[in-house]
């Protein structure tokens, strides 16, 4: 069973995410917010991440470069719903630091598990 760890500052948003997740038959672990997920990362080596982009503490493209030096290798997913700054900009600058898929919040279901199936996949080859 692949392990996700899931990162986002909006509790209700995560739990929302996690249901999703273990729903699917995944393994989650959590943070509520970069710096936290830096350090659930290290304890947990979870097979994929899937961080928010704006978050109090750490900010989501400082934590996808902080996840990136620890394993090259990870699979990174980020997320963003904008939060007044326009989400499209901030994901696409994730995506050039190291994320490898992009989800715009709201997102659906099987939006999530196919971008999920997707980066493990990525992963195992």
């Amino acid at each position: 069973m692949a392990r996700i760890l899931v990162i986002d500052d909006n509790e209700g948003y995560r739990q929302m995410v996690r249901q999703m997740l273990e729903m699917a038959g995944y393994e989650v672990v959590d943070a509520e917010d970069g710096a936290e997920g830096v350090k659930v990362f290290q304890a947990e080596r979870p097979d994929l991440v899937i961080t928010d982009v704006i978050m109090p503490e750490q900010e989501g493209i400082e934590t996808i470069i902080g996840l990136r030096r620890l394993d090259a290798d990870i699979q990174i997913i980020a997320m963003s719903g904008g939060g007044g700054i326009d989400a499209d900009d901030l994901l696409s600058i994730a995506g050039k630091l190291g994320a490898q898929q992009i989800l715009a919040k709201p997102f659906r279901r099987d939006q999530l598990l196919a971008s999920v199936r997707q980066g493990l996949e990525t992963k195992a080859a």
